[in-house]
């Protein structure tokens, strides 16, 4: 059996990531889409609330589940027996980001492999990053997140008053 985790920040998790994940579902075992607790950047919600979100997503994908870690992400994969790290490219700086940490996480543990898939190009353009600043504004974000993504994100983003 192989486990391979997907792990990034998903703040909050979109419909590219979900993307991701069902293709390495259909790739792999077992998928833990693997929140990380403590990324360097602004982080709209807590570590709980982005697996509890993930956790909603892939309620009936049979292997496919949520955690988080605050480790290194090899460090994790050794922990939860996960011998391939899944991550998504969308564009140039992706790969050459990816491309770096792929090297890194080698030297760190050459038993684990990086598998990059890319981004669908409906989804090439999608950041959560962008998601956040759009529905902050008050725009549309229904066809890039789940609807319970999109209610979270205009409970927390905007006041009471203004739903």
């Amino acid at each position: 059996m192989v486990t391979a985790i997907y792990p990034g920040s998903f703040d909050p998790v979109t419909n590219g990531h979900l993307d991701i994940a069902a293709r390495a579902a259909r790739l792999f075992d077992q998928v833990i889409v693997a929140v990380y607790a403590r990324p360097a950047k602004n982080i709209l919600f807590p570590v709980a609330k982005r697996v509890a979100l993930i956790h909603e997503a892939v309620e009936g994908w049979p292997n496919v589940c949520a955690d988080s870690y605050e480790s290194l992400t090899v460090e994790y994969a050794r922990a939860v027996g996960a011998r391939v790290i899944i991550r998504g490219l969308r564009v140039l700086t992706d790969f050459e980001y990816e491309l770096q940490m792929a090297h890194i996480n080698y030297r760190l543990d050459p038993e684990v492999e990086v598998v990059c898939l890319m981004a669908a190009q409906h989804y090439s353009f999608l950041s959560s990053t962008i998601i956040k600043e759009v529905a902050a504004l008050g725009g549309d974000v229904s066809n890039l997140v789940p609807p319970h993504v999109e209610r979270a994100l205009h409970e927390t983003l905007r006041p009471a008053s203004q739903h």
